[in-house]
């Protein structure tokens, strides 16, 4: 069964990269948690990398810090699909991350999302959707969770409308 690869630079982006196994965990799919990094530990990233293809790994997830390399890096190992998400961090509050992250070359895609909690919790329903082409439960799923949403979203505008006396 197809499942997703959560990466880290540093247990540091730990706390940002939970909500994305949240979204992961809420959904039923597969995934495991992985601090490796682009610059300490390469070959071990580019094994744990083709190690994980070898187990149907569907998609990665890579944490974009200060140095915001390990997406790129994860991406040039395979050809499947990479999701960057920068990390609010530095003297630049992840602006570094994501412009790293973003301006990867020609044929090396890296998709990226948000800086920071938002991102990480993008980065999952990434994932889900990739996974979820080949998945009509996991589609369904989806739709039902996007369904969840705008009923929240109503929920809180009849509440404000209540306050205001309407």
């Amino acid at each position: 069964m197809a499942w997703v690869a959560v990466l880290m630079g540093s247990e540091s982006d730990w706390p940002t990269m939970q909500a994305c196994t949240e979204v992961l965990s809420g959904l039923d799919i597969g995934f495991e948690v992985r601090v490796t990094s682009a610059h300490r530990t390469p070959e071990q990233t580019a094994a744990y990398v083709a190690d994980a293809v070898e187990r149907d790994c569907a998609a990665f997830v890579c944490a974009a810090g200060m140095a915001a390399h390990l997406a790129g890096a994860v991406a040039a190992h395979t050809v499947r699909p990479v999701i960057g998400v920068p990390i609010a961090s530095g003297p630049l509050a992840g602006a570094d991350a994501l412009l790293s992250t973003v301006q990867m070359p020609g044929g090396i895609p890296v998709a990226t999302v948000a800086v920071g909690k938002a991102g990480a919790r993008n980065a999952g329903y990434l994932a889900a959707q990739i996974l979820a082409v080949a998945d009509a439960n996991l589609a369904t799923a989806l739709g039902a969770d996007r369904e969840a949403g705008r009923a929240r979203v109503d929920a809180q505008n009849a509440s404000v409308q209540r306050d205001l006396g309407r």
